[in-house]
């Protein structure tokens, strides 16, 4: 993939210089969580030479009054008046919350869907087919064309689809399109002739390579995607840079202010820095490398410190121990109750996930392990609680996703320290495809919010960004509800499983940070924290959950400073 893009354009794409630190945001609706998770109000925000949250004030803020002393010891100078503020803003009654944080997304993966053909907001086949050839004609001379974003149940296919269907598309240069949760993808004819792939190809561990008529049918799932992945060319540096400055701008403009970037390449970080370097990093980044070799190469023997004013942390390591539920790549217990005979891959064999964990543990890096299926959730709990006796202290294990659990792991979670990392917008689009995939019958551990917070279980909310709307608000009306953008169905699906707000936000802030060991430096609008907020257009605390889906980020503040107003 080429896309040409001069260090200017850059330039020009970032936001209006911000105003220093040291000052007050006045006159607003405060909305936050103190250090214990209770809702808290204020009506001023006082930010330190730092950037730093000083304090909360309950009322308007008042100027301090200066009285010079009658009196002075003899020699001593007369007292000096209090400091004045660099800023002063009147929000004028706006509602102010804390900056939201993603517990989970793929940064580099976002960018490079907005620089790259976007499959995910079509509906129908034909509607893709129709999408791809415009972008063909409208990017003349490529050599490959990539995308993400394509999902067959969305389109209602019933089925995966084909390379001749993108065949039917585009024909004469290679098409890689990967599936809307990254762990499929889709190829033309000429790609698979690339790739050198045949009848006779052999799917590695982990993967599976569709068949039709003993040929590849053009669908890889999961570690079969390696297959192509190894021949399609990969961004060059300055579109990662692009792409990373467009992801930025977007998270912005949504109000996350942090996010987890789950599997993070170093390619990814080398951006990263690059972009920290020039001073255009404005969104803090928690990192979880992308397998050990990365974890080494970025971090070696330790994880980083943080880096940039706390905005870049390499601090853990990600491993993939089953694929998704959309592609039937979730390793089940039970098969399929519409694919009989099918249960999902398993990823990583027992003895060799022991291995890589204690190999990550042993230099106090944090593990976080993607698992869907109940059989990788449950495979996920026996290698913590094993390794646990050995690795003592606060670890803080991650499992992401935790979507599909044996109701018997359920209460397994608490007492081992497991953190549960989960995007209550997956609930809303796979409700029925979950019904599908597992049957009634085997519902009862999905998508468990509350039983995770009745069992005492730290909570953090994400998005999976680009698999979703990396747009918090959403995500907070859906962890309320259980509904979906339409309101369906009706009171929310397995509604016993629904959260407050209280619990909605705090899983979007001070748990999305304790998850990433940062919440002592952001996450809560605590004195000592760095300062960074939103000003939206709704008072979220007391909407419904619709009318916090439609919330607009007015302005968003990272370190005391405006990074973000909407409209410009």
């Amino acid at each position: 993939m080429k896309i040409f893009v001069s260090s200017a354009a850059i330039a020009l794409a970032l936001c209006p210089a911000p105003v220093l630190a040291a000052g007050v945001i006045d006159n607003v609706n405060g909305v936050a969580l103190d250090a214990n998770g209770r809702i808290v109000r204020f009506g001023a925000l006082m930010i330190d030479d730092d950037g730093k949250v000083e304090k909360l004030i309950e009322g308007r803020y008042k100027e301090p009054e200066y009285k010079r002393p009658k009196k002075r010891k003899k020699g001593e100078p007369w007292p000096e008046p209090p400091k004045g503020l660099a800023f002063k803003l009147d929000a004028g009654g706006k509602t102010l919350i804390p900056g939201l944080i993603d517990a989970h997304g793929h940064v580099m993966g976002y960018g490079l869907s907005l620089i790259t053909l976007d499959l995910s907001d079509t509906t129908s086949l034909a509607q893709a087919q129709d999408k791809i050839r415009a972008y063909v004609a409208a990017n003349p001379g490529r050599k490959w064309i990539i995308g993400t974003g394509w999902n067959q149940e969305q389109w209602g296919l019933g089925r995966f689809p084909t390379a001749a269907d993108l065949d039917a598309a585009v024909s004469d240069i290679p098409v890689w399109l990967e599936r809307v949760d990254g762990h499929a993808g889709w190829a033309n004819s000429a790609a698979i002739r690339a790739a050198g792939i045949t009848g006779a190809t052999k799917a590695p561990a982990g993967g599976r390579i569709e068949m039709a008529g003993g040929k590849p049918a053009g669908v890889f799932v999961d570690r079969a995607m390696d297959l192509m992945q190894k021949v399609v060319p990969p961004p060059a540096p300055k579109d990662r840079d692009l792409a990373l400055e467009k992801a930025q701008r977007a998270l912005l403009s949504m109000g996350i202010t942090g996010i987890a970037d789950m599997g993070t390449s170093i390619e990814d970080w080398q951006a990263f820095r690059r972009s920290a370097d020039r001073g255009a990093l404005r969104v803090r980044i928690m990192s979880y490398a992308m397998g050990l070799d990365n974890m080494v190469l970025i971090a070696g023997p330790e994880p980083t410190p943080w880096l940039y004013d706390d905005h870049l942390r390499m601090g853990g390591i990600k491993l993939l121990l089953d694929g998704a539920l959309g592609s039937r790549g979730a390793w089940l217990k039970a098969d399929y109750a519409d694919a009989p005979g099918q249960r999902g891959l398993r990823m990583i064999p027992d003895t060799q996930l022991r291995n890589i964990m204690s190999r990550a543990a042993m230099d106090n890096f944090q593990v976080a392990m993607h698992a869907i299926g109940d059989a990788a959730n449950g495979e996920a709990l026996d290698a913590i609680q094993e390794l646990a006796e050995t690795y003592k202290g606060d670890r803080r294990w991650r499992i992401e996703h935790a979507q599909i659990i044996d109701p018997a792991d359920l209460p397994r979670f608490g007492p081992l320290g497991v953190i549960a990392s989960m995007q209550p917008v997956h609930e809303a689009s796979d409700w029925r495809m979950a019904t599908a995939r597992l049957g009634e019958a085997r519902l009862a551990g999905t998508y468990a919010w509350k039983t995770m917070l009745d069992n005492r279980v730290p909570l953090a909310f994400g998005s999976d960004v680009p698999v979703e709307s990396p747009n918090p608000f959403p995500g907070i009306a859906v962890a309320m509800s259980r509904e979906d953008a339409k309101g369906q169905p009706v009171g929310g699906w397995m509604p016993q499983q629904r959260v407050s707000f209280q619990a909605a936000l705090d899983g979007f802030t001070r748990q999305a940070a304790y998850a990433g060991f940062a919440e002592k430096k952001f996450g809560s609008l605590v004195p000592g924290q760095r300062a960074d907020f939103l000003l939206i257009d709704r008072d979220i605390s007391t909407a419904q959950p619709a009318d916090i889906r439609k919330t607009q980020v007015l302005e968003t503040w990272i370190g005391g400073k405006r990074v973000y107003v909407k409209g410009q």
